[in-house]
């Protein structure tokens, strides 16, 4: 099948949206990257993390008292969201505290949780 050919059951192909589409995808690695960041965010325990962290800056210490957590399974999804650029942290004298990477993250995460409270409304109107 030539790359000009589009396969479907239905009765009409429409042609130039097909194109159009077809010119603004990316490349693949873009689509990787992207599921891995919805994959790493996709861990309830991650979740919660950047729920604390979305309400404030916070230490590993502050985290695990909020989650009910040991520190050490705090630290250890911190690592890997802070490897994935999703949180960052600073330092002041021993401590260190953490906050969600930069604003982009914060409105992936906020209008995540809009639309879950939305359709919850929804279908309680049901």
């Amino acid at each position: 099948m030539s790359k000009n050919e589009f396969v479907c059951d239905c009765n009409i192909i429409h042609e130039d949206i097909v194109n159009k589409t077809l010119k603004s995808m990316p490349d693949q690695d873009l689509f990787n990257e992207l599921a891995e960041f919805f994959k790493i965010i996709g861990d309830v325990t991650r979740t919660k993390i950047l729920f604390a962290l979305d309400q404030n800056e916070m230490c590993v210490c502050d985290i695990a008292n909020v989650l009910g957590m040991s520190k050490s399974s705090i630290s250890h999804q911190l690592a890997l969201l802070r490897k994935n650029g999703i949180v960052k942290h600073r330092k002041e004298g021993k401590e260190v505290y953490y906050t969600l990477d930069d604003e982009h993250v914060k409105q992936v995460f906020e209008v995540g949780t809009e639309h879950i409270e939305h359709k919850k409304l929804e279908n309680q109107d049901k």
